[in-house]
């Protein structure tokens, strides 16, 4: 199945939206966790974590899913396919194994903002350095998943070469 152009660029369009937003929500989160985790301010810190679990179920899950699903229909409707070449499928798997992690952080989240809620909690134990760990891997991630959209290294799977080679043979012999 091959998109026209108007709908070829609009779905490249919302692909790049959503993945560059999830980028920047990524990178927000780790401001979030250095200030959570180097502010003197006790409601300061309190608010970094409380703030974290609402916008990362209205922000990043979204944007998350969004990639996703747009990457999908963009690699579906057009020349490079799903599972033809390396590249798209390396993007996929990162994309899936990162949003994963997302759902399954998201119980994190919840226990963190529980912790900072508590007005009796101690400062040392509502400062958590893990979302700023998984920020950072999320970026490195997600730039990994840019630089394969960008350069699009060579690189066909079998599946794509046997598809490769039917085309040629239909074109050929019809």
């Amino acid at each position: 199945m091959t998109m026209t152009p108007r709908l070829r660029k609009f779905a490249l369009t919302a692909h790049v939206a959503s993945s560059v937003g999830w980028l920047g929500a990524v990178a927000a989160f780790l401001a979030l966790a250095v200030v959570g985790l180097t502010s003197q301010d006790a409601q300061t810190v309190r608010g970094a974590y409380l703030v974290m679990e609402p916008a990362a179920w209205l922000v990043l899950v979204p944007l998350a899913f969004a990639s996703l699903l747009t990457g999908i229909v963009q690699s579906l409707g057009t020349r490079w396919g799903l599972f033809r070449h390396y590249w798209v499928l390396f993007k996929l798997l990162i994309t899936v194994f990162a949003t994963i992690v997302l759902l399954i952080y998201m119980e994190t989240f919840s226990f963190m903002a529980g912790v900072a809620a508590d007005p009796s909690a101690d400062l040392g134990v509502v400062r958590n350095a893990s979302p700023g760990l998984h920020a950072v891997l999320a970026l490195l991630l997600l730039l990994v998943a840019t630089v394969l959209a960008v350069y699009k290294p060579r690189g066909m799977t079998r599946y794509g070469r046997r598809k490769q080679q039917e085309e040629r043979r239909n074109k050929e012999s019809g």
